[in-house]
């Protein structure tokens, strides 16, 4: 599967951003989906995490009640909805499959087909 994020741009902090994967190839359905983030100078990190059905959702502790993830499985679309935002939210936000056990769903090596990212940038 091929990943393609979108969405990305400046924002002040409170603003909201909506962020987009579209997947192509077969077999959509097949995949959990995460979103994952890195920083300047930092690790990439765990964001949000939605399962094959789009029925189990999960996400960072500090991101938990302003973010949404969420899938169209008739669309082999996924998205980020990104509300309150915070200046350390800044990082570039990558999409990424995994055919794992949502027991690892939140661990980045799960993960084999990542999107090429999108910068989101929140001003203070």
């Amino acid at each position: 599967v091929q990943l393609q994020a979108s969405g990305g741009g400046l924002v002040q902090a409170g603003g909201s951003l909506r962020l987009s994967c579209a997947a192509s190839g077969q077999r959509f359905r097949n995949y959990n989906m995460g979103w994952f983030r890195q920083a300047p100078g930092k690790e990439r990190e765990f964001v949000a995490a939605v399962s094959r059905s789009g029925s189990g959702l999960y996400y960072a502790e500090s991101v938990k009640g302003r973010f949404t993830i969420s899938r169209d499985n008739a669309k082999n679309t996924i998205y980020l909805q990104m509300n309150t935002l915070k200046p350390e939210d800044t990082a570039v936000y990558y999409c990424a499959a995994s055919l794992g056990v949502l027991s690892t769903i939140r661990d980045q090596n799960q993960y084999g087909h990542w999107g090429q990212g999108t910068l989101v940038t929140v001003s203070s």
